[in-house]
């Protein structure tokens, strides 16, 4: 008869995850609804205000700047590409794999202050940095009444 260890913390720690893989799906936000039906995974991202711009920064590690598609129609911004499979050497084997590989897909609905037409993109280390600028608006004035 052989013994037989038991970790009950490691059973937890498997079930845990495995709860989780099962309602990624559903705590996807409302605005990505569709993007699963059309993409493998979902990078991460970041958006900030700032005065005068919107900085959306989206972590892409491992997906050449040639792979990425960033598209501006009618005030939808739309992230999206691939990331390829990066297989070992011949022969080898990989023993886990957790990183996401293939189509990703993102779009943002942007506010009115948005100018689209001035948006850009760069990658720098993994990170998708893409600026929005916004509108230049008339500065409100007072206007003196008169007696």
């Amino acid at each position: 008869m052989a013994l037989m260890r038991q970790s009950p913390w490691l059973a937890l720690n498997q079930l845990h995850e495995e709860m989780g893989r099962l309602f990624e799906r559903s705590l996807v936000p409302e605005t990505e609804i569709g993007a699963s039906s059309v993409a493998d995974w979902i990078p991460a991202v970041d958006i900030g205000e700032e005065r005068d711009r919107f900085v959306l920064r989206a972590d892409l590690p491992a997906v050449d700047p040639k792979d990425i598609s960033v598209a501006m129609e009618k005030g939808v911004l739309t992230i999206s590409g691939d990331r390829k499979y990066e297989g070992l050497g011949e022969g080898d084997t990989f023993k886990r794999i957790e990183r996401p590989t293939g189509a990703f897909y993102r779009r943002f609905v942007l506010p009115d202050t948005a100018d689209g037409e001035h948006v850009s993109a760069h990658d720098a280390n993994g990170v998708l940095e893409v600026i929005i600028p916004k509108y230049e608006r008339a500065q409100p004035r007072r206007i003196a009444v008169e007696a």
